[in-house]
């Protein structure tokens, strides 16, 4: 199946209330697939923990890099990386990955969808003014700037994206972090995934990144199973056990 037929059929497969209800009461049956997106200030390898532990469990683990340049370009992506995957996949988002999980969440394959410290918003939901509800977490002043992309400066990376890792980590994970544009910043989806897929939700209690209460929030606006997780922004590579269990539930394998 290609892009196109594939975008469709998740368009026409975006719920409706009835179809809303059903997805949520079903139980979840054993999925073999797990696909892993990556937000803002990383890439593919910040899950390179959790998948280690999904493949000792048997389970087929793909992280996508997303091109940090729009929504669109990262809804593709993850729309090309879930064609590949042989029958019914749970899709995990981290950070800024959320947008890109809320919108392609809702592909035919997708059985459940994770996030982890990830953005939530609902369909055409400006996730800023949402965002702006709560204080603002340490980590947006320490975006540094150059032309349309930003990255976080390296004291911003070790204190408030990574403040539970080994400093020699947390460094190296700085070194990858993928520049994004300016633009994705202000980016709509207009699908929410969350409504019409059984979701679940690991909140970073320590998180400077996201502020914990607006994950809290999120988490229990769509209803999802929810885990707090002492942890930073980066519980995926600090407590990749507790994330790992999390996608190992949705997918009907804990």
């Amino acid at each position: 199946m290609d892009r196109r037929s594939f975008v469709g059929m998740a368009i026409a497969g975006a719920a409706g209330p009835f179809l809303q209800r059903v997805a949520r009461a079903q139980p979840i049956s054993k999925v073999q697939n797990v696909v892993l997106v990556h937000g803002l200030f990383a890439d593919g390898s910040c899950w390179s923990e959790v998948i280690a532990r999904l493949q000792s469990r048997g389970i087929q683990a793909t992280a996508v890099q997303i091109p940090l340049t729009s929504l669109q370009a990262g809804v593709e992506a993850t729309y090309d990386t879930l064609t590949l995957q042989q029958g019914l996949t749970v899709l995990v988002a981290h950070s800024f990955g959320g947008m890109i999980l809320t919108e392609a969440g809702v592909a035919p394959n997708v059985s459940a969808v994770v996030y982890v410290a990830a953005r939530a918003p609902d369909a055409g939901e400006d996730y800023t003014a949402l965002a702006s509800q709560f204080p603002t977490p340490p980590a947006a002043a320490g975006i540094v700037w150059s032309g349309d992309y930003g990255r976080l400066s390296e004291e911003a990376f070790l204190r408030d994206f990574a403040g539970d890792l080994p400093a020699d980590r947390a460094r190296v994970l700085y070194a990858v972090q993928e520049p994004f544009k300016r633009s994705l910043l202000t980016e709509k989806t207009t699908h929410a995934a969350w409504r019409s897929k059984p979701s679940w939700y690991a909140v970073s209690t320590e998180d400077r990144t996201i502020n914990p209460d607006l994950q809290r929030f999120m988490a229990k606006r769509m209803g999802a199973k929810t885990v707090e997780v002492r942890a930073s922004h980066l519980s995926l590579i600090s407590q990749p056990d507790t994330i790992a269990n999390l996608i190992l539930e949705a997918a009907g394998q804990s």
